[in-house]
């Protein structure tokens, strides 16, 4: 009998019930209140006649990320972000007595809810032998366990919702964590036999443990990054149950939590959550904090951390005053001081094979919430948003009435796979995201507009002026389900102000039918640097900014560095255009981002040398800065056409131990380290990236301008600039580097010269051989073309190695995304 056969058999005679409520289990430091009552009594009063509460038991995933916990990793079908041994428990308060409900030593259980009538559990269940996480329901008995939805989906986290549906979250989605190697879940809602399954958002990034309000609404956790830093906003949010009336709770405007688990206390207005401290622990993992939304979602001031500790998961408030929790292999009771008593603990051989104790429930009758009439209309297929006054916000100084005209909408467009925790190549250090410009809808002068939107899509808006220049950004994103008419106050609202006493009637814009996005003539919908940008600079500019004519050491030429091209490179560390970068801040100044804060705006109009673009070229540049200023225009360049980062750096390394970088490195090493140290220093190789920080460049930063990226020249090896700036004038050069008021490199036979080119040269010649998404017959990689596979998009049969337009596949994916209207 194995080691995990005998700790079941304990577990089912109940004999490894450890320290049921034990006193020695308070917190350091602490003492539980003086002539409480013994904790089973407080247990089973809290529980109102009931003794029962049901809880999952499971090994952690390997992966420290809280939502890495289901699916597979990209590019390896073979590594799973699971575990196993599942188990769904029982215990008894009053005689100590476990059931084991669900027993699967080779599957995986969690996330089980209790129904209403307190006679059925909804729980996901992972069984031994297959790879998706399915819905099931059990009888609080353990009899009449039932399946409620299949495929090759996983769906986790369900809750019952008062109108007699199930609300859950899904990978059923098609998407990829834009910052990661696995796989989003997005909030889907089913009929209480699963069927009628249909999406209700439409976030790019995930969405976790909802839960309803007492009010109808309900409560959950909504990761986004938009412009902005993609480990720093996770905060709690509503919805309604069909989708409509998407909100913020609490917490959007503070970044570097995980905002997760959260439940109403009953008989109060706060809830209860876990603050998982920065880009959130494995498993949920935090303090226990109780907030209240009462001065607005911003007062950080209405959230007491209640727990000592960061290690709790998955409160339940049982009261005002106390709730379930779990910690590692131990289920706990936490008052409202933080005083902790075990009510239950694992067997020490379970523990040992990393099992824990997840989502502790009481098992015993609640209310209904109130129910929410429906606002979603599925047989449509656009919703609408009225906008009560653009002027109306926070942040909004130096804003005139009048000044906005009209507003950009974009669409943050989701992504089919993804294969590391960085957004190269789609940028350097700024957006993780395509972003699609879908056109303009006019502002009326009182500052109100009303606009009809595609459903089930994520766009965000930008205020533009009569010149089309950015007035206000936003940086978060709104979904219309079909049908909805939805409405916000303003530009970075007030979230504890009532709108203003204005007839809705005597708003202009409501006096005319919903405007339709106007498509914007003359540009791309999704842009690409090397093919809508980069031919307006070989146009004007290389006379001065390529290499036989160093001008201001800029480099504008499209010659392709081991990452980006050149001008990418330059123009994004040099700051020439203002884009949100990849940091935590958001609600900016008015004209502080965008296009019309952009240092290369400025560079257009014949003012700079007399270079004077057309109308059309100003405006594809400008549009391109709205759109954030991506380098590739596909996901297919993803995991491709990179050496070094994190794009397969161990592949190259593996697959070409080039001994030509062996030699360069060495060479400039003894050459170049005497002068080129701290922040001087240069890199030794095509991937040494020297630990220089791209999320906020410094122009002036010595160190932007001698990174792998720009020093490397992988179309035109011999005008690196690794190679010109120590070589001589008179054979070539540009003579920088000098040692005794010698050029360091007289000539080109130089045999560190000839070193440090051999490098260049077979960097070329491996880049032609895996090829760039701008390189003719480029294929994208085998994870995109499996996934699309696995879409529906691309032919089950596709032979490996075939040509693939990826800009017609991300188009034909990106639709599959799309609200299919309904008849129900």
């Amino acid at each position: 009998m194995d080691a995990y056969e005998r700790c079941r058999r304990a577990m089912l005679l109940g004999l490894v019930i450890v320290g049921l409520f034990s006193i020695s289990d308070v917190a350091v430091g602490q003492q539980g209140p003086a002539g409480s009552d013994s904790p089973e009594e407080l247990l089973l009063d809290l529980l109102g006649g009931y003794e029962e509460i049901v809880f999952a038991c499971r090994q952690e995933g390997k992966d420290g990320h809280w939502y890495a916990n289901f699916g597979y990793y990209a590019g390896d079908g073979q590594r799973k972000a699971y575990r196993a041994l599942g188990r769904l428990c029982k215990l008894n308060v009053r005689t100590s007595e476990l059931t084991v409900l669900i027993d699967d030593p080779k599957g995986t259980v969690r996330d089980p809810q209790v129904h209403y009538n307190g006679r059925r559990i909804v729980f996901s269940y992972r069984k031994g032998g297959t790879d998706s996480f399915h819905l099931y329901e059990i009888n609080a008995d353990g009899t009449a366990l039932r399946q409620l939805t299949d495929g090759p989906y996983n769906d986790i986290e369900p809750t019952y919702l008062a109108d007699g549906g199930i609300l859950f979250c899904s990978d059923r989605c098609n998407r990829w964590v834009n910052c990661w190697l696995t796989k989003v879940a997005v909030m889907y809602r089913c009929d209480a036999d699963g069927s009628n399954i249909r999406q209700i958002s439409s976030n790019s990034e995930h969405e976790n443990t909802p839960w309803p309000l007492p009010d109808g609404r309900v409560l959950y956790q909504r990761w986004e990054y938009v412009d902005r830093s993609q480990v720093h906003y996770h905060h709690l949010w509503t919805t309604n149950p069909d989708g409509t009336g998407q909100m913020i709770f609490y917490g959007n405007m503070h970044p570097g939590i995980v905002m997760i688990d959260a439940k109403p206390i009953p008989s109060t207005d706060k809830v209860v959550a876990v603050f998982s401290p920065g880009h959130g622990r494995r498993e949920h993992a935090g303090a226990i904090t109780v907030l209240s939304p009462k001065k607005g979602p911003d007062d950080l001031s209405t959230a007491q951390r209640i727990s000592k500790k960061d290690n709790y998961r998955d409160p339940y408030p049982l009261s005002a005053k106390h709730f379930l929790v779990a910690q590692d292999a131990s289920l706990l009771l936490m008052d409202e001081h933080g005083v902790v008593r075990t009510i239950y603990k694992l067997p020490a051989t379970l523990a040992k094979a990393q099992v824990t104790v997840h989502e502790p429930r009481p098992i015993m009758p609640r209310t209904r919430e109130r129910m929410i009439a429906p606002r979603a209309a599925l047989k449509e297929t656009t919703g609408r948003l009225i906008l009560s006054d653009v002027y109306n916000g926070r942040r909004m100084d130096g804003v005139r009435q009048g000044d906005i005209k009209k507003l950009l909408v974009l669409e943050t467009l989701p992504m089919p796979i993804h294969y590391t925790g960085g957004m190269d190549p789609v940028s350097f250090g700024g957006t993780f995201t395509l972003e699609r410009v879908l056109g303009t809808v006019p502002v009326e002068p009182d500052g109100s507009a009303y606009m009809e939107l595609p459903a089930l899509r994520s766009f965000f808006f930008i205020a533009l002026d009569e010149n089309d220049d950015t007035v206000k950004r936003m940086q978060s994103f709104l979904t219309v389900m079909p049908g909805e008419t939805t409405s916000c106050v303003g530009c970075h609202e007030h979230r504890t102000q009532t709108p203003e006493n204005r007839n809705i009637r005597t708003l202009a814009a409501l006096k005319r039918k919903p405007s339709k996005v106007t498509p914007i003539p003359g540009i791309p919908d999704v842009f690409e640097f090397p093919r809508d940008i980069q031919p307006i600079f070989d146009k004007h500019c290389l006379d001065c900014h390529d290499y036989d004519n160093y001008a201001g050491e800029v480099i504008l030429t499209g010659d392709r560095g081991p990452m980006f091209s050149h001008s990418y490179y330059t123009l994004t560390y040099r700051r020439e255009f203002v884009d949100g970068r990849d940091n935590p801040e958001s609600n900016l100044a008015p004209r502080s981002i965008g296009a019309a804060a952009s240092p290369l705006m400025k560079k257009l109009d014949g003012q700079h040398y007399d270079v004077k673009l057309s109308a059309a070229e100003v405006k594809m540049i400008r549009y391109w800065i709205e759109a954030g200023a991506p380098y590739p225009g596909t996901y297919g360049a993803l995991g491709s056409g990179m050496i070094g980062g994190y794009y397969e750096n161990r592949q190259v390394h593996t697959d070409v131990e080039w001994e030509s970088a062996k030699l360069a490195g060495e060479a400039i090493r003894q050459r170049c380290t005497s002068c080129h140290a701290g922040n001087k220093v240069l890199p030794l190789n095509l991937s040494d990236e020297r630990e220089v920080s791209f999320w906020k460049p410094d122009p002036d930063d010595p160190r932007l301008r001698m990174t792998r990226h720009l020093v490397f020249n992988l179309t035109r090896p011999e005008k690196s600039l690794m190679l010109l700036a120590p070589l001589a004038k008179e054979a070539g050069g540009y003579g920088l580097c000098k040692v005794e008021n010698e050029a360091l490199f007289a000539n080109t036979q130089d045999p560190d010269y000839r070193k440090i080119l051999a490098m260049c040269r077979e960097g070329k010649r491996f880049l032609e051989k895996i090829k760039r998404f701008d390189m003719p017959g480029f294929v994208p990689p085998a994870g995109y073309v499996s996934e699309m596979k696995n879409y529906g998009i691309l032919p089950a049969d596709l032979p490996d190695g075939a040509t693939i337009d990826v800009y017609a596949t991300d188009r034909k994916y990106w639709q599959s995304l799309w609200h299919k209207p309904s008849p129900r």
